[in-house]
């Protein structure tokens, strides 16, 4: 077997099959990487999604039998919309991340990667892989760097120079022992422009993320989302871009490589009222087959009442009375009583009190008699 000819013949087939940019790594432990997983868990920085074994995270000889190599690839999205659907006063509208536009980018890259699989075996058919996306253990950006996708920004993002940090993810561990791709250089330099975009100062420093106050996981809790961060949603309803709309490599950067990654304006950007009483059938039907639906509706619906407070939207106040008076979910009454001292006027004051007498739930009669002293 010709090593070399085959990580061509690789480079070449990733063109034809839609991989934009791909790279070759040893199979080595990620040293660095585990001193800096050990350090956030450390510091609780963590967002609980995470692969728990900090081993498995690092160490691809523990999850493929004679690791030899990893390949990286990387999937430019689009950074604006095609077609674009305004918020306006009486139709707000919500927003979900790039990363989350068009369908669930797992399964884009799963369908990449199981060709890449079956390509390689095709050519060495003694050949083992294992491939992941996102959820496997291994952390994707430690991989992406070292194979030379391109370098950690100080956003906690691979920028690279072709596609900014507009990118998904994978990678393919294999038995085979590849040349490996140089490392590419930091440019990020003494910009800190994305640490100091962090709405919430969840960006500790360059290149060390705080998870549990990034508003990219704040809206994918399931909870009550303290009193602190609500103020700092705005209208995002999944997922929080600012740290890569401020940085400067991402500037002009717009690819429109992939059609299945093209977004409905509709679902990216969503009008805010229809979403509080959406059914699971409709709620699966519209936004299942993208990113941002994972966690099911009720993340959504409680950042939709939230970005709905955000704008003080008046039209909105008989939909969050009747959310806060009928809905069978605590987190969802109290957001909503919460919302409606934000909006403020007599009908959402009326209401606060109408459902003082009603509500049984601790939490949501706090959430109530806060918004009762903060409308007076």
């Amino acid at each position: 077997m010709n090593v070399i000819q085959l990580k061509q013949e690789i480079i070449e087939y990733s063109k034809k099959i839609g991989i934009d940019k791909i790279g070759f790594t040893t199979a080595n432990p990620f040293d660095e990487m585990k001193n800096r997983l050990i350090r956030q868990q450390e510091l609780q920085y963590q967002s609980g999604f995470e692969e728990k074994d900090i081993e498995k995270r690092v160490n691809p000889a523990l999850l493929l039998d004679e690791a030899r190599s990893i390949i990286s690839i990387a999937l430019a999205y689009p950074s604006k919309m095609s077609q674009r659907v305004e918020s306006k006063k009486g139709e707000r509208r919500g927003i979900f991340c790039r990363a989350s536009w068009g369908v669930d980018y797992h399964i884009i890259l799963r369908e990449r990667l199981q060709k890449l699989e079956d390509f390689i075996k095709e050519k060495v058919p003694e050949a083992k892989c294992k491939s992941m996306v996102d959820t496997g253990e291994l952390v994707d950006r430690a991989v992406a760097e070292r194979a030379g996708i391109g370098w950690s920004g100080k956003n906690c993002s691979i920028i690279t120079p072709e596609f900014g940090s507009y990118v998904y993810l994978g990678e393919v561990i294999t038995t085979i022992s590849f040349e490996p791709d140089q490392p590419m250089e930091d440019r990020c330099g003494t910009c800190n422009k994305c640490v100091e975009a962090c709405p919430t100062g969840a960006l500790v420093q360059g290149g060390q993320l705080n998870s549990q106050a990034c508003i990219a996981f704040l809206t994918q809790t399931k909870g009550v989302l303290p009193v602190e961060f609500r103020e700092k949603l705005g209208n995002r309803i999944y997922g929080c871009d600012s740290c890569q709309t401020a940085c400067p490599e991402n500037k002009g950067k717009d690819f429109h490589f992939h059609a299945e990654m093209e977004p409905d304006p509709e679902i990216a950007k969503p009008l805010l009222k229809p979403l509080l009483q959406i059914s699971n059938r409709d709620f699966k039907e519209h936004f299942g087959p993208i990113s941002g639906s994972w966690r099911g509706k009720k993340p959504i619906q409680r950042n939709a009442i939230i970005a709905l407070a955000h704008f003080k939207d008046e039209t909105a106040v008989d939909d969050l009375i009747e959310v806060m008076m009928v809905d069978s979910r605590p987190v969802i009454r109290g957001t909503a009583a919460w919302a409606l001292s934000k909006i403020g006027g007599n009908s959402a004051h009326l209401a606060l009190e109408k459902a003082l007498l009603k509500e049984k739930d601790d939490e949501v009669l706090k959430e109530i008699n806060q918004g009762l002293s903060f409308i007076k």
